[in-house]
């Protein structure tokens, strides 16, 4: 089976609790069993999802497999690459069509009965993946095949794939003895209902602390498109004649940037900066230090002085050092801009509103300011031209450009929510791919913005096309208004249209080498890189159209726009890292016990963390590490996989056809976008840019000053 696919599931499983009773449907009836069928090579039966079948297809898929499993690791016959790689490769098909629906639901679509389904499911499926990876007499056979991986005939794709199954096995422990096993089970199960609670509390809290407005007065300095957002929110919880500006970043950042009522801005960031950590029932922090102890003591089983040494020894980073070189070598001159920064906005201040200290409340709100005074950019100038579906044109026009894509849009295909749309992606007149569109926020979807994917390439048992989504949290505009966004908004969607393209570009033997199944800290390149082709004039002057005029955004904003490229750099850079350095040492400490409130204000003075800003995730909230394995030890990722796309982008820029250069285009298709995980991370880089990386360009990229030579 795909393990990526069983481990999304897993993951998706620990984001939600509850309680519900389970259906009660024979499973010969669930639809969810079913193999995909119907137009465009197939697609998922999102109208025949019920919420009540999701336990017992699970059941029933994961006894499948189970019963595959077995037969592999009882074969009679000698390892071989086919009966045991192979086989587990093409295994847990039925499982693999169940995972991405649970997925959809857990983050889309996540009521209370399906809270209940996520919350009874996470440590069975958690116990699953043990009792696969455990299976002495399989890990026997995959261990054979891996030893003669280099005499056996096989192709390089081949090696590659048992070198990476190997590895699974072996980093999950399974060459521990039986007593280390079940232990190790123990605290997986463990880690699967904690990071539940954890991602549970944190939506309580989103959900259940809102800044209400009551009166004109509140909405002092607010765009009209906010205001009508939160008119809309209020509305939605019957308050109609006031205004929610609700505890997520999609509704707070834009409060936060343009409130002129600053007692305001203040409450709502304390709001904002305190999910997980109010006290009661739904705080946060005695689960991470739970988490944290537990990691612990995993990494020791499996031979690791600490966690953050067992997740970058499968890295590109190899080691925690090299992880923490490259952030502190960002670090301190991200920190000396802030000091420029804060100086500027205080300036200004002083004479707007004289002795007024910048806080983090006013970070955002006094650089908007500078931003217009110095630049002579305002965002809401900039707005008007970036209509969320113009710019979806774009990102479409941009891909074809570079890989040669067509998207269609098709209209025959089931959706979980009607807001959903669909697309077939071809190339050359032939589908290779389906692209399905949720760009709107609502109860129960997670916020912010990422990619899903629902099907992965591969050709182990025939062709099989990729089916990918993007899903996003906007507030949908008043009936026949666009929705316009910001450019921050607009970045973020070429950077995750950019894993799309990772996936839909995929084309490889097997599964579990497709698409983004790459390293961690080198999955976060293509997307990063695909960000660079919205400023281009190319899609500017198509597609970033004033959604009153249809005029192009005028060259003379164009060069603003570019010109402010580094500004603001020292927030979000240590914003970010701040962040990406206590989730380090955090999983760095090995078994010293951890109180997240201290740990994080420790590590924060310890690193000279400017008083003005806040870490972009707060620990009681930071669930990018505490909401599952997914980025634990690995939130430097970011700036890793920035490194090499700001020196990637160089490729393109020195070229002679810029960023539409067809050789540069071909050369990142062939080396990266197409490749999956066939080759190592670093050789792939290699062969696109015929060299190794250097931090040089992201240190141009960013404005900062390069780092003194060794």
């Amino acid at each position: 089976m795909d393990r990526r696919t069983f481990m999304a599931a897993s993951a998706a499983a620990t984001a939600f609790a509850g309680a519900a009773p389970m259906s009660q449907a024979a499973p010969s009836t669930l639809p969810l069993l079913a193999a995909w069928t119907g137009p465009h090579n197939g697609a998922p039966p999102f109208d025949k999802v019920a919420v009540a079948d999701f336990k017992p297809a699970l059941l029933v898929a994961m006894e499948e497999n189970r019963a595959e499993i077995a037969a592999i690791a009882g074969n009679p016959a000698p390892p071989t690459f086919a009966n045991t790689i192979e086989a587990l490769e093409k295994s847990g098909q039925t499982l693999n069509r169940v995972a991405p629906l649970f997925g959809v639901w857990v983050s889309t679509l996540n009521d209370k009965p399906m809270q209940a389904v996520a919350q009874e499911m996470a440590p069975i499926l958690a116990g699953f993946q043990d009792e696969i990876v455990q299976n002495g007499p399989l890990f026997a056979r995959v261990k054979a095949v891996y030893d003669a991986r280099e005499t056996s005939g096989l192709t390089p794709e081949q090696r590659r794939l048992t070198l990476v199954i190997y590895r699974q096995f072996a980093r999950q422990g399974a060459a521990l003895g039986l007593d280390q096993k079940t232990r190790m089970a123990a605290i997986n199960q463990r880690l699967a209902t904690l990071s539940t609670t954890f991602s549970q509390n944190e939506l309580t809290d989103e959900e259940s602390y809102v800044l209400t407005l009551t009166g004109e007065v509140d909405l002092a300095g607010l765009p009209t498109q906010v205001v009508v957002g939160a008119a809309a929110a209020a509305k939605d919880k019957g308050l109609a004649g006031q205004w929610l500006i609700t505890n997520t970043r999609s509704s707070m950042e834009p409060f936060l940037t343009y409130s002129s009522r600053r007692d305001l801005r203040e409450k709502g960031f304390r709001m904002w900066a305190m999910r997980g950590d109010n006290g009661g029932a739904h705080d946060n922090n005695a689960i991470i230090t739970e988490i944290l102890k537990l990691r612990a003591e995993k990494a020791r089983l499996l031979g690791f002085p600490t966690f953050a040494h067992w997740i970058t020894d499968d890295q590109m980073s190899k080691t925690p050092d090299a992880a923490m070189d490259l952030m502190i070598k960002v670090w301190e001159p991200a920190k000396a801009r802030v000091a420029q920064e804060v100086a500027d906005m205080q300036a200004l201040a002083d004479v707007e509103a004289p002795g007024t200290k910048i806080e983090a409340w006013d970070y955002r709100y006094y650089s908007e300011k500078v931003r217009k005074a110095k630049y002579d950019l305002d965002e809401n100038e900039i707005k008007p031209y970036l209509q969320l579906e113009k710019l979806r044109e774009g990102m479409f026009w941009a891909a074809g450009q570079l890989y040669g894509f067509e998207f269609v849009p098709v209209h025959d295909l089931p959706v979980a929510q009607p807001d959903v749309r669909t697309f077939e992606v071809r190339r050359d007149g032939v589908q290779i791919g389906l692209w399905y569109f949720d760009p709107y926020a609502r109860a129960g979807k997670n916020s912010g913005a990422w990619m899903s994917e629902y099907r992965t390439q591969k050709r182990v048992s025939g062709e099989v096309t990729p089916i990918v989504s993007n899903n996003a949290n906007f507030v949908k505009a008043a009936p026949g208004e666009p929705i316009l966004v910001s450019w921050d908004d607009a970045t973020t969607m070429f950077h995750e249209f950019g894993h799309a393209l990772h996936g839909l570009n995929s084309n490889v033997t097997y599964a579990t080498l497709a698409g983004t199944n790459v390293a961690r800290d080198f999955v976060e390149f293509p997307s990063q890189l695909n960000e660079h082709w919205l400023p281009t004039h190319e899609v500017l002057s198509r597609f970033a159209l004033h959604y009153k005029t249809g005029e192009a955004m005028p060259d003379a904003l164009v060069a603003k726009i570019k010109k402010a490229h580094t500004f603001n750099k020292g927030f979000d850079t240590v914003e970010y890292l701040a962040s990406a350095i206590v989730d380090m040492k955090a999983h760095l400490a090995g078994s010293t016990p951890i109180e997240p409130r201290a740990f994080e204000a420790a590590t924060l003075k310890d690193i000279g963390m400017p008083g003005e800003i806040v870490m972009r995730h707060r620990m009681p909230q930071f669930g990018h590490i505490f909401a599952g394995e997914g980025y634990a030890a690995g939130y430097y990722d970011y700036i890793w996989a920035d490194t090499l796309t700001a020196d990637a982008a160089e490729a393109f820029s020195e070229a002679p056809g810029g960023f539409y250069d067809k050789a540069v285009a071909k050369r990142l298709h062939d080396s990266i976008m197409s490749v999956g995980n066939t080759i190592d991370a670093a050789e792939a880089f290699r062969r696109f840019r015929g060299r190794d990386v250097t931090i040089d360009a992201l240190m141009r990229d960013r404005g900062f000053p390069a780092p003194a030579k060794a």
